[in-house]
């Protein structure tokens, strides 16, 4: 038997629904969703759909970003990773949206969340639905989505991979599926960082946390934190990793059958307000 779920973000007694715990790491994180999106050569980028975009540390040294291929349509690394998400699905830090719309349009439930206006005004203008907020905000369906994607480098969001993952867990169905892409190579570091269009540019002045995580590392956090591996594989030089949230209760349906009353999202968002509050 299908479950409909609610995506409104109302648990059963009107509040939001697999917030619990979160309200600290919030607190923490607070500032995250403002740097990031007041990085103006991050939206500069995105509406023209070309770099030069680079994550900058303190010290000088510098993360390319790969903003032509997140601009342009879902690859076949991409779809590999599609093709193995569960029910409704949520993007977090889904950037212009392309892994949104793709998944819209093969008719999947499919939400993305980005703290760019930028990001979320070229999502919609693909045709996927999207809201501008944070992971750590309150959010539609907690508790509720089959699948959460942290694709292009977002497993490093809040430079805090524990309270990551204890976030995407309290927002997955029990046993619900997490798709991670790491780092091609072995490291596990935090540090904060800002957006720079070129090595020299001054900065935003608004420093972030981020971290880099590989697969071991990645895999050791989820291990405390009971998750499950659920397999792992490279495709276009890109590393990812499936996990399972703690395992569904008997009474759960399984998440592939997981189906979203249609009605509770927005028919004409908006740039400004992409997806009513509700």
């Amino acid at each position: 038997m299908s479950t409909a779920y609610d995506l409104t973000g109302a648990g059963p007694d009107g509040g939001t629904a697999g917030g619990a715990g979160i309200a600290g790491v919030a607190g923490v994180v607070a500032g995250v969703a403002t740097d990031w999106a007041a990085a103006d050569p991050y939206s500069a980028a995105l509406r023209t759909g070309r770099g030069p975009l680079f994550l900058r540390r303190a010290d000088g040294w510098l993360l390319p970003l790969e903003v032509e291929r997140w601009c342009a349509r879902a690859d076949p690394a991409d779809l590999a990773i599609l093709d193995r998400c569960e029910g409704a699905v949520l993007d977090v830090g889904c950037g212009p949206g392309r892994l949104v719309a793709e998944l819209a349009a093969r008719g999947r439930p499919v939400l993305g969340i980005d703290v760019s206006e930028a990001a979320v005004a070229h999502t919609l203008e693909l045709g996927g639905q999207a809201l501008r907020r944070s992971v750590f905000d309150p959010l539609p369906g907690e508790g509720r989505w089959a699948t959460v994607l942290l694709i292009d480098g977002n497993v490093g969001i809040g430079g805090d991979p524990l309270a990551l993952l204890r976030r995407a867990a309290a927002l997955l169905v029990p046993g619900g599926l997490l798709i991670a892409e790491t780092a091609p190579v072995d490291v596990d570091e935090r540090a904060e960082v800002e957006v720079v269009d070129l090595p020299e540019a001054r900065g935003t002045g608004r420093a972030f946390p981020w971290a880099r995580l590989g697969t071991p590392a990645l895999l050791r956090y989820a291990a405390r934190e009971d998750w499950r591996a659920a397999g792992q594989w490279t495709a276009g030089g890109r590393c990812f990793v499936a996990l399972r949230s703690r395992s569904a209760r008997s009474s759960a349906d399984p998440p592939k059958s997981t189906a979203v009353i249609s009605s509770q999202w927005a028919r004409n968002p908006s740039a400004e307000r992409p997806v009513a509050d509700r």
